[in-house]
């Protein structure tokens, strides 16, 4: 196994971790139920750990990957770049949603910030994810 089959393994899971707090955050919001609250809080916080061997292995991968003939240097570019920006979104939420689980005094203020930082880190990452298919996968292009 190289580090390109590693990062297409783990890819995945910053995406839908962001995805499944988003959900569950809003739904314990909306219900203003604790648990969904805690829980939605938690798994963007492990998203955004799992985000880090995600980031970490996405340099071997473009050294296995662009040896291979059709590659281009800006498609994989375009997915670094926007791997990055995604990673440091859901980074801060992360973040932010371990103050809101810590931070009682203010855990509501934290709590919906989180939230929006899920949004916005859901779109980061699923754009990165995208652009990141279209390396390998012309008929996504």
């Amino acid at each position: 196994m190289n580090e390109a089959h590693l990062h297409l393994l783990l890819n995945h899971t910053p995406i839908l971790g962001s995805l499944f707090g988003l959900l569950l955050l809003a739904a314990g919001l909306f219900k203003v139920n604790q648990t969904l609250t805690q829980t939605g809080l938690v798994t963007l916080l492990v998203a955004a750990l799992l985000c880090l061997p995600t980031q970490l292995t996405g340099e071997g991968a473009e050294e296995v990957v662009e040896r291979i003939p059709g590659i281009t240097h800006q498609l994989i570019h375009a997915h670094e770049e926007a791997a990055e920006l995604g990673f440091w979104a859901i980074e801060l939420t992360g973040v932010v949603a371990l103050l809101g689980l810590l931070v009682k005094s203010r855990a509501r203020t934290f709590t919906l910030l989180a939230l929006l930082g899920a949004v916005l880190s859901f779109g980061l990452l699923a754009r990165a994810g995208n652009l990141g298919g279209q390396i390998r996968h012309s008929e996504i292009r």
